[in-house]
């Protein structure tokens, strides 16, 4: 073999080995749908401090900022390698319970990996950059965790080794729960954001303990993942599968938004 050859082999095979498809959740809409959702339900002084934080960035709003931590590898090669084992946790096969020394060695699972980044963007000794970042973070983090299949098994890396025909293509477990299903409704996320604002409001604690909070919302998207039915005993799927399983995707959807809403009022909007 050619070393030219030799070199696009071995950048193909670096570039792999830290971007995997296990790291993405929910697609770009799915994220920037989760933003809208809090953006929505911001306090004023959190508002004012998202919009201080963001001044730089080419949309300066939450949506727009949602999809930035699946877009690392092309933009920030370096971050996206050190934070690809952030946006997710292997729970499955341990019951759905958090085992951090198994599960999350060294902080590197969305768990503590949201607890780190929610700690930066709330210390105001911390640089505006450092903070802007975290905050990004902390947006997209939010909606990883949301993702069941982003807690699910181990074995098969959260459903992309599952494979699927779906609408008469074949796809994955996890591609289907990131957008597959989502793109059903062919809205655009104006429609989508309507959609999910129109769901019934969940019941969850409106007190941000995030400590316990991470932990607690892996555990039940992992609960999610593992339920009876998800992993469909016949791989060709038929349209039942999306009646059932839409619903759920876009109540995490709408779940996630609201808990991060949440989350930021407590950790920006006071002094």
């Amino acid at each position: 073999m050619k070393i030219s050859s030799l070199l696009r082999a071995s950048t193909v095979a670096l570039a792999l080995t830290f971007v995997s498809t296990d790291a993405l959740a929910w697609g770009a809409q799915g994220h920037r749908l989760v933003a809208r959702v809090a953006e929505s339900r911001l306090t004023p002084a959190t508002r004012a401090e998202v919009d201080r934080l963001l001044a730089n960035e080419p949309v300066p709003t939450l949506a727009g900022v949602a999809p930035w931590a699946d877009e690392l590898r092309g933009k920030d090669p370096g971050l996206g390698r050190r934070s690809a084992r952030w946006h997710y946790i292997n729970m499955g096969e341990d019951d759905c319970r958090y085992l951090p020394a198994t599960q999350c060695s060294n902080g590197n699972c969305v768990v503590e990996a949201l607890k780190a980044q929610t700690a930066i963007l709330g210390d105001r000794s911390r640089s505006d950059a450092e903070r802007a970042q975290a905050l990004k973070f902390v947006v997209h983090f939010v909606g990883d965790i949301h993702q069941p299949m982003h807690a699910g098994y181990g074995h098969d890396k959260g459903g992309n080794d599952f494979q699927v025909q779906y609408n008469g293509r074949g796809t994955n477990l996890h591609s289907l729960w990131d957008s597959g299903m989502l793109n059903t409704r062919k809205l655009d996320d104006d429609a989508y954001a309507a959609r999910l604002n129109k769901l019934p409001k969940p019941k969850f604690n409106k007190r941000a303990n995030i400590t316990a909070d991470a932990v607690s919302w892996a555990e039940a998207s992992c609960r999610i993942a593992i339920a009876p039915g998800v992993y469909p005993p016949k791989r060709t799927l038929e349209a039942g599968y999306t009646d059932t399983y839409l619903p759920v995707a876009e109540r995490e959807l709408r779940l996630a938004g609201e808990r991060l809403a949440v989350l930021l009022n407590d950790t920006l909007g006071k002094r």
